[in-house]
């Protein structure tokens, strides 16, 4: 009989799986045990009964993995904040925990070989700065008692927090968690930013809309060897060296040459976009495709300088579908949410002819997906690189290079 929840069972763990978890079985039923490492026997909580599986946090650990340690987090344990899935890994063991997971999708959902993986090299890379304090955009949620604080894991509950050990020092230090008496009655999150250009901003959310109370309503970022200006809310990558470590690989990866045309799907305010511009020049052309009016206004002021580029306000998908942009085209960036492109956005991008397509992924199952698709279309991964932008927890960035198969 399958246990209920908050019951407690022993397990020993197995290898890692998406989403933070480690695979171990009870009594042949699949349980995904969080807090847990690879080879551990742990007494496990119940935490979720589905048809065909279970859910589990590591309550206590039996025998403990030689690269568990001490979460430097109070607030990292089960039942509390969900933020940080992996502040019990060593921080080198979890490079090759997102290593492991980005494998294991490749395999599963885009076919690869051993040999074809051993040709890539996979690993993921760490950036500069450490694990800790990288995080230049926090929101908090608020409580019923107006306190500021973070998520359970799959759950709407606050947990009031007195700091929160990834948040950017900048925000750390900001008066807005329970600790500092700080309470927000007409508030549903409170948006705080830490910008790469200096600047600190607290904003308030309800009801969809965002209302400054300290700090400049637009921030400044630097990057690309440029400064851009956004809006507080508008997205940006939260890693302060994200935005460099990016646009480098994609410019190794595509190596853009002068008077060469190239298309930056779902462009945002134009990180791709302008960095190809400058290496394309005045007699090339970039194309930005971009659905959000926030990143469609901030490409359009930010870009001003770079006439090479198109902007085109509209959802990848109806763009290309309805012919708003067309080939021929030499580069292509695709640099999709979550979801990733799917397969009609491969597909029209694959029929366009270019030369190349760097592929900026967030999600190494969605990234596997749209691999399968490119390989069944006579295309072929030529070089995958790994980047940690979000450090004690199971997110990965991928940046993959996609190229017509000269061998099919």
């Amino acid at each position: 009989m399958s246990p209920g929840e908050a019951e407690r069972v022993e397990l020993t763990v197995g290898a890692v799986a998406p989403g933070g978890h480690c695979v171990a079985r009870l009594d042949g039923q699949v349980v995904f045990v969080r807090h847990a490492l690879p080879g551990e026997r742990v007494v496990a909580e119940i935490t979720e009964v589905h048809r065909g599986f279970l859910r589990a946090d590591a309550v206590t650990v039996l025998d403990p993995a030689a690269e568990r340690v001490e979460p430097p987090c109070p607030y990292a344990r089960p039942g509390r904040c969900g933020g940080c899935d992996l502040q019990h890994v060593a921080p080198a063991a979890q490079l090759d925990w997102k290593t492991s997971v980005v494998v294991e999708q490749l395999t599963r959902l885009a076919g690869f070989t051993p040999a074809e993986l051993d040709r890539l090299d996979v690993r993921v890379e760490a950036l500069p700065g450490g694990p800790l304090g990288w995080r230049s955009r926090v929101r908090y949620a608020v409580d019923a008692a107006d306190r500021a604080g973070l998520l359970k894991h799959r759950s709407h509950e606050v947990v009031p927090v007195d700091r929160c050990l990834i948040a950017h020092p900048a925000i750390r230090d900001l008066p807005v968690l329970a600790d500092s008496g700080a309470r927000w009655s007409d508030a549903e999150v409170v948006a705080t930013v830490a910008s790469t250009g200096g600047d600190v901003t607290v904003a308030t959310v309800a009801d969809g809309t965002t209302t400054p109370v300290s700090g400049p309503p637009v921030v400044r970022e630097v990057a690309a060897g440029r400064e851009w200006r956004l809006p507080t809310d508008a997205f940006w990558q939260v890693h302060p060296a994200a935005a460099d470590t990016l646009v480098a690989a994609v410019l190794a990866q595509l190596a853009p040459q002068p008077g060469e045309s190239a298309w930056d799907l779902y462009g945002g305010a134009g990180l791709f976009a302008a960095a190809l511009a400058e290496r394309v020049g005045r007699s090339g052309r970039v194309t930005l495709v971009e659905a959000a009016a926030q990143g469609v206004a901030a490409a359009r002021d930010n870009l001003t300088d770079l006439p090479q580029i198109e902007i085109v306000a509209a959802r990848v998908e109806t763009a290309l579908a309805r012919r708003r942009i067309t080939g021929p085209v030499d580069l292509v960036v695709l640099d999709p949410p979550r979801t990733g492109a799917g397969t009609p956005v491969v597909r029209s991008v694959v029929a366009a002819g270019p030369r190349a397509v760097a592929y900026v992924a967030c999600d190494p199952a969605a990234f596997a997906r749209d691999v399968r698709t490119f390989t069944g279309a006579g295309w072929r991964l030529a070089e995958l690189r790994g980047f940690d932008l979000f450090p004690m927890t199971q997110h990965v960035e991928l940046v993959g290079l996609l190229v017509p198969d000269a061998r099919r």
